[in-house]
């Protein structure tokens, strides 16, 4: 199966499909991760204002929308948020992919590192990454938290 990465141009225009998918790909976590995800509060209107701040990938194959992912400038990195894959297209690589052409955009736009958190009852995500390169640099809670509910990966380009 080819799978296309393609950055997302003014002229697109399936919000809908694109919201479906993130919130397909987060499902499993609704019962496993504390406070929920900020995926919860998107809407067709904050997603589009969203990808106006923000580069977006995302991933196809054939003609069908199989992943995102969501890449915002920081001083010090390209942050990597809300990579996401269909779960019947999983196992295949998209995943990496995204990753992929995301250090290209971090290169050509003189990053030499990218950035992630993964939140931390989520230990294969955790694993995923660390497979592909990151390494755990820190700890973050949530308001309202008194322990660690996400950890913050790096990954040197």
């Amino acid at each position: 199966m080819a799978i296309r990465i393609k950055r997302v141009e003014n002229n697109f225009e399936d919000w809908q499909r694109l919201l479906s998918l993130l919130q397909t790909a987060f499902e499993y976590q609704h019962t496993r991760i504390n406070p929920p995800s900020s995926l919860n509060r998107l809407t067709l209107d904050n997603i589009t204002e969203k990808s106006e701040s923000e580069i977006l990938l995302l991933a196809y194959s054939e003609q069908v929308l199989v992943g995102c992912v969501f890449l915002r400038a920081q001083p010090h990195a390209l942050y990597v948020g809300k990579l996401a894959v269909l779960p019947n297209a999983q196992g295949q690589g998209i995943g990496k992919k995204l990753l992929k052409f995301t250090q290209k955009i971090a290169r050509q736009l003189a990053y030499s590192q990218l950035e992630l958190q993964v939140r931390i009852e989520l230990i294969e995500n955790q694993a995923a990454f660390s497979a592909m390169g990151f390494v755990k640099s820190g700890e973050t809670s949530h308001p309202g938290f008194n322990r660690a509910t996400s950890i913050t990966m790096q990954k040197n380009l």
